[in-house]
């Protein structure tokens, strides 16, 4: 079972994988920087075909509002293990854990949905990743 230090350390990992998708989408609003985010698309729809184009306004604009929320996200909880953690350590950890939690539920079942079930596996992977020893309470 991990430590408080370990879940703290834990949560700046979980920060930097949400929030490192951030800058990768944003990049995808612009037609001279968008590659990163196409080529993320097209691996997360595995296989790479070359299908998503990243062309639409439309695209760009959710690439640009998806951007946002994701490095947001990624910030709040770096400053949830910085400022808050000390304080109620629990309570973060609970809170980490819920929203990665829902983020997978939500962002899969909408894969699926859309036909990209291969993004769902993709999701399984980032979970166990981003949660890490945050399973389960902290020891003593």
């Amino acid at each position: 079972m991990a430590t408080q230090a370990q879940h703290k350390f834990w949560l700046k990992v979980t920060a930097l994988v949400v929030g490192s998708f951030g800058p990768v989408f944003f990049l995808g609003t612009m037609a001279a920087t968008r590659e990163p985010a196409r080529l993320t698309m097209d691996l997360l729809s595995w296989p790479i075909d070359g299908a998503q184009r990243w062309l639409d306004a439309d695209t760009h604009f959710l690439s640009a509002l998806t951007g946002g929320f994701l490095l947001g996200w990624g910030v709040m909880i770096w400053c949830l293990s910085a400022f808050v953690h000390d304080l109620a350590p629990e309570p973060v950890r609970k809170c980490v854990l819920y929203g990665v939690l829902a983020w997978f539920t939500l962002d899969s079942a909408g894969s699926i949905a859309s036909g990209h079930a291969s993004n769902a596996l993709f999701n399984v992977l980032v979970l166990l990743v981003a949660v890490g020893p945050l399973w389960r309470p902290a020891r003593g």
